[in-house]
């Protein structure tokens, strides 16, 4: 059956586009592919997901947000250590389920952004 089988892209607006790129870079680690950003190889790998939520969701954060990019991190307290010695807005709540532990952030053009660091694998 043909079907997706991963996201192939994400794409915002942006006031500064090469600026919010070299953010995600510097302070995320995704490395820059001419201009673009991009995951390859086994690192990237693992589920991703797709999912609607309602349009007076908050779950994007106050305001009028209508997309929010959920990053997969390999330890989720080292990195927002290292956030929020940046500089960088870090949302002080965080939630731990079954499938993994959650916290949120904003780049510098105010985006919410998810970061979820799966279980461990046994």
């Amino acid at each position: 059956m043909a079907k997706a089988v991963g996201i192939g892209g994400v794409f915002l607006k942006a006031r500064d586009p090469k600026a919010l790129a070299r953010w995600y870079a510097d302070h995320l680690g995704i490395p820059e592919e001419g201009g673009s950003l991009a995951f390859d190889g086994p690192e990237s790998t693992g589920t991703t997901v797709f999912a609607h939520f309602a349009l007076d969701s908050s779950y994007f954060g106050d305001g009028p947000q209508q997309a929010m990019v959920n990053f997969r991190v390999d330890d989720l307290d080292a990195l927002l250590a290292k956030l929020g010695a940046a500089g960088v807005r870090v949302d002080p709540k965080r939630e731990d389920h079954a499938y993994g532990r959650f916290a949120w952030i904003w780049d510098p053009e105010g985006n919410r952004v998810e970061l979820w660091q799966p279980p461990s694998q046994p």
